[in-house]
């Protein structure tokens, strides 16, 4: 006897059946909504700004003032910070500081804490622009600006402590003045110096799988920290 396809039950649906005597759609909307009926569309988020009720684009904001917090630091209104104001503050105080020590940009900085600036309807890093004031373009649009001092997570945007260094030359400045988590200080370490060096000496007295069980690590990286692969720089 020959198989026939069934249709879904909803009335001038006519698509075949997937289950519970629906169609896939109507399944798929019995499940979610409780109701095969019910078609719920998710609400589009509104800018968080009050009385704006423009659609939010980014960290809860509208296009607009989205823009004016990354430009101004404050999204809800410009008294705060006229427009053009970090603009001046960099030309003015920021690429005519002359000190040593570091100079913290007031304004609007990302979650990194760097210092950020609109230009036109973009937005740079403070430091980057300083760095091009003193020193020209970069080598390579893969080089950073460096900080001499290490505070550019801090905010600084003193023009002497800037350079153009590769990634590299950079992670390196980072490590020497700590601002770069590593080993144990990073957040997702499994291990302790001490037991990374326990580890070391066991090479050649325990077997590795058992080192492994025994600090509930892989194998492999039991391998890799006693051949230097893994916590090279560990003395």
């Amino acid at each position: 006897m020959a198989k026939t396809n069934r249709i879904c039950v909803i009335p001038d649906c006519n698509k075949p059946q997937q289950a519970r005597g629906y169609c896939s759609m109507h399944y798929r909307r019995w499940r979610l909504n409780g109701s095969p009926d019910i078609v719920k569309t998710r609400e589009r988020r509104r800018c968080s700004v009050d009385e704006c009720g423009r659609p939010a684009v980014g960290r809860g904001y509208c296009n607009k003032h989205y823009l004016r917090l990354m430009k101004y630091g404050d999204a809800g209104a410009v008294d705060g910070t006229a427009p053009g104001e970090a603009q001046a503050y960099l030309v003015g105080v920021v690429l005519n500081y002359d000190g040593d020590e570091c100079l913290i940009w007031p304004y609007y900085r990302n979650e990194g804490g760097y210092g950020v600036v609109g230009e036109g309807d973009a937005t740079r890093l403070v430091s980057r622009l300083v760095c091009e004031h003193e020193h020209g373009a970069p080598p390579t649009p893969k080089h950073e600006a460096a900080h001499s001092c290490g505070n550019g997570h801090l905010g600084c945007c003193t023009k002497s402590h800037l350079r153009w260094a590769t990634r590299k030359e950079n992670q390196g400045d980072r490590l020497i003045h700590g601002t770069s988590p590593r080993g144990e200080n990073c957040g997702n370490a499994k291990l302790t110096e001490q037991q990374v060096q326990t580890i070391r000496a066991l090479r050649g007295v325990k077997r590795q799988i058992d080192i492994a069980h025994e600090y509930g690590i892989a194998e492999t990286t039991v391998c890799e920290i006693q051949n230097r692969k893994l916590w090279a720089w560990l003395k």
